[in-house]
């Protein structure tokens, strides 16, 4: 298939419309668990951090990664910072190549500019949201890069998530960025994006950045460290009960640390949809519907949440019938009724082969704390059979056949 922007996908997948759904991949030809079927590149990072943070105990700044590669950065390694900025702290450089190439691709003078600006903009920075301070960034981002690649631009603009006439769900945020986008000192020739070219800028953002993660720890939950925009791996769609996974090596040291693997989480038939799950798995169906209808704009129908949705409908009925007193009769016999129905599910729902029990037990990390996706290694000569990486810890598990 034809690759756009940066990044490299097999020919195992094609890029079809899907009734519902708009554009998503599906298999070309049967697929192997462990096949990984897509390796791409940023289009665009911008970090994850306010610029002046009120919550106390939060990170002030960019101090703890790689202003370019967003690896974490070793204490006493030496660390080089941008001469320019007036908040230094706010791009340090794990080493000579990254500062150079920031600052010719993502900290260039006029994001070095504009990002001074930003920290003084006392509106912003006093007055707004931290989620606002983080959309400023990415707003600051998406100019740079139509100054230094135009065709990386149209790239991003063309991914979906609205038309400059639909414009983000919270228009007052697109107004609002909009004035204080505005006030950076463009170069001449070139103006600030329009108010419908900025709404349409933050509903790409909305739709189709990927959180690249801090760390995994036991301790507590992760969070993000810096925000991409993949030209490619934004066209998986969203299931509960995903058959492929995301994979990322942010603090590997090897070249390219920022790309996105996709790998299949178990075989797949030609002609199938491959979908990522935009969460862990293990939330629940609440949960799960809140997220994808705040942060995405839909709700799920996937087969998992048509199961779970009747699930919740028949505990809702329960309920209203139930007599004070009778919490823990009810709640046992839920219980048992969860336990029948995953009995039940091994034997007759699911997708094929893999239903709900079987997909918790084979392919959800048991790690403390975790709940990261299991695939197999890719196949190949050096790795072993039937061994399964975490998608979050990273740790390796054999599979008991």
């Amino acid at each position: 298939m034809a690759v756009t922007g940066n990044g490299c996908v097999s020919n195992s997948l094609k890029l079809v419309d899907i009734e519902g759904k708009g554009r998503g991949f599906v298999a070309a030809q049967p697929l192997k668990g462990g096949e990984i079927i897509l390796r791409d590149s940023p289009i665009l990072t911008y970090s994850a951090f306010p610029f002046k943070p009120r919550r106390q105990g939060l990170c002030s700044s960019n101090s703890r990664y790689c202003a370019q590669c967003y690896r974490l950065l070793i204490t006493g390694e030496g660390t080089l910072a941008c001469p320019s900025c007036s908040h230094p702290n706010d791009a340090l450089f794990c080493s000579p190549k990254c500062q150079s190439l920031a600052f010719n691709s993502t900290h260039t003078p006029w994001v070095c500019q504009s990002l001074r600006y930003l920290w003084n903009c006392s509106v912003l920075v006093e007055q707004q949201p931290e989620d606002r301070q983080v959309q400023a960034r990415y707003l600051v981002a998406a100019c740079n890069l139509a100054m230094i690649s135009p065709s990386s631009f149209q790239t991003l603009m063309s991914l979906d998530g609205g038309g400059p006439q639909s414009g983000p769900r919270d228009s007052d945020a697109a107004a609002f960025l909009h004035t204080i986008i505005s006030s950076l000192p463009f170069p001449e020739g070139l103006s600030a994006p329009s108010v419908e070219i900025t709404a349409a800028l933050l509903s790409k953002d909305t739709c189709n950045a990927f959180g690249l993660m801090e760390p995994f720890s036991e301790h507590g939950d992760r969070s993000v460290r810096a925000y991409a925009i993949y030209p490619n791996a934004s066209f998986f769609n969203h299931d509960c009960l995903p058959n492929a996974c995301r994979f990322d090596y942010l603090d590997s040291g090897t070249e390219g640390n920022t790309d996105m693997i996709i790998r299949m989480i178990h075989d797949v038939c030609e002609g199938r949809e491959i979908c990522l799950s935009y969460f862990p798995v293990k939330l629940s169906y609440p949960e799960r519907q809140k997220r994808l209808l705040d942060d995405y704009g839909f709700s799920c129908f996937c087969d998992r949440c048509k199961i779970e949705a009747r699930w919740s409908s028949e505990d809702e009925d329960g309920e209203d019938e139930t007599m004070e007193g009778e919490d823990d009769e009810m709640s046992n016999r839920e219980d048992d009724e969860m336990s029948n129905r995953e009995d039940d599910e091994i034997q007759h729902e699911g997708d094929d082969d893999f239903p709900h029990a079987y997909f918790f037990m084979s392919f959800v990390c048991d790690k403390e704390n975790c709940g990261g996706t299991l695939a197999p290694l890719p196949p190949s000569n050096v790795n072993v059979p039937n061994v399964m990486e975490c998608n979050a810890c990273l740790s390796l598990t054999k599979l008991e056949l």
